[in-house]
């Protein structure tokens, strides 16, 4: 089934042993073209499970590569981060000759090929319709920022959405956005499961199709599925900002003795016994429940009555190490977290089985994430981020069958870049297993 499904070129894949297990994706060949963050991050999910990921850029690289934060080199953390395991190729998209090479790109390669992901679509030669045109079984992938095409960042989503409204301490009066991308990142992996299940369907049916996610789309679809919309139709009492605590539970923040904070939930009656026996609160707070007539077994009173419930939680943690109640707490089915700063959490990656060592061009050596992906025990290492242009010749030479010659032409005139000037030193027998 295998082989039928990706072409004679790929072979059989049922029997891959080893780490092939964990790339089950080998023998897909993807274009991208984007920037930034969603459709960046799809493709590199989609690297990391074996898929070969063609990246389409500008002559000199894309603007977010340049995007904070940066290496002391000025090479961008940022880009590096979200282009692990891709090959990439300089073009002049300007040109209408390397917009032609482009198309030539998707629309080759066999049943391997025929796809691409992007978030732009104002290049005449690469719209869904001009493909479909040359191979009819084209999978074409388009991100927008809304619906309509018009423009949408996650910064301006999340002002339109009222998810700033409620973020942030109590009193604040004004907006406060996330400094997670959140749609973003949520749009980059509907846009991988939109293109798998296109992909499904092509092999199904023979079929191609487009696909189009819009950001906008996303961060109501997530409001919409949280209640959150629901809610605001039909409740007359719009919901107010809760600071730390947990909506609809009982969870805030906690400031220890020497300066610690932790994080504690107690989502179920189990965990909330587990919290007041560890804390030596539970004679205390069933004579407050007796004299309010309540049952704090229920989750929706003890948020009814989270400030009361969390001054006589705060008084326990205020005289207590971080060390101290981490102990504590430890002996429990209570959910909680240390907070952590981002420097803490680095010095903790090597103990990480997400984690493996990376050595980047302009970054040097340092612990990078592979996919959060395990199948079967195994999961894909993290892989270089290629530099500008890195596997021009390489790419257009094996995909489409371009000589010496006509490569140089086409550098000449200014439509590729160097093709030849950064390629990547790589075991052979590793190529020939990750793009058969």
């Amino acid at each position: 089934m295998e082989s039928e499904a990706f072409g004679e070129e790929t072979g059989p894949v049922a029997d891959a042993t080893g780490p092939r297990r964990s790339r089950p994706l080998r023998g897909l060949r993807i274009v991208e073209i984007s920037t930034y963050v969603a459709t960046p991050l799809s493709g590199m999910t989609l690297a990391q499970l074996g898929a070969d990921v063609i990246r389409i850029e500008p002559v000199g690289g894309a603007p977010d590569r340049t995007r904070w934060p940066l290496a002391e080199s000025g090479t961008s953390l940022y880009w590096s981060g979200l282009n692990k395991g891709k090959r990439a190729i300089e073009v002049d998209l300007s040109s209408e000759r390397g917009r032609r090479l482009v198309a030539d790109l998707v629309v080759s390669g066999g049943r391997r090929g025929g796809i691409v992901v992007t978030n732009s679509a104002r290049h005449p030669e690469l719209t869904f319709e001009a493909l479909r045109e040359r191979r009819p079984d084209v999978i074409h992938v388009l991100l927008t920022g809304r619906r309509n095409g018009e423009t949408a960042v996650d910064y301006t989503v999340q002002a339109a959405t009222g998810f700033p409204l409620l973020t942030g301490p109590e009193e604040a009066a004004q907006p406060v956005n996330s400094v997670v991308p959140a749609w973003d990142l949520a749009a980059g992996l509907y846009v991988t499961v939109g293109l798998l299940a296109a992909e499904r369907h092509r092999l199904l049916t023979g079929e191609g199709q487009q696909v189009r996610v819009a950001l906008e789309d996303v961060a109501l679809a997530t409001a919409g599925n949280l209640g959150y919309l629901a809610e605001a139709q039909l409740s007359g009492t719009p919901r107010e900002r809760c600071g730390n605590y947990v909506y609809g539970t009982f969870g805030r923040d906690f400031a220890t003795a020497d300066g610690g904070r932790l994080m504690v939930v107690a989502l179920t009656a189990r965990h909330w016994q587990d919290l007041l026996a560890a804390t030596g609160l539970t004679e205390v707070v069933a004579a407050l429940a007796a004299a309010l007539g309540v049952d704090f077994a229920e989750e929706s009173v003890r948020h009814r009555h989270r400030k009361l419930l969390g001054d006589l939680l705060a008084g326990w943690f205020g005289t207590r190490t971080r060390a101290e109640a981490e102990s504590a707490l430890r002996a429990t089915r209570v959910l909680w977290s240390a907070y952590r700063s981002f420097a803490e959490l680095a010095a903790l990656l090597p103990e990480s089985p997400l984690m493996g060592k990376v050595t980047q061009p302009g970054v040097g050596e340092h612990w990078a994430p592979g996919s959060p992906v395990v199948l079967d025990g195994e999961q894909a290492l993290p892989e270089m981020s290629p530099r500008v242009g890195e596997h021009t010749g390489e790419v257009l030479r094996a995909e489409l069958g371009l000589s010496a010659a006509e490569l140089a032409k086409l550098r000449e005139n200014g439509v590729i870049g160097d093709p030849d000037g950064h390629q990547r030193d790589r075991d052979p027998r590793t190529r020939e297993a990750d793009h058969p």
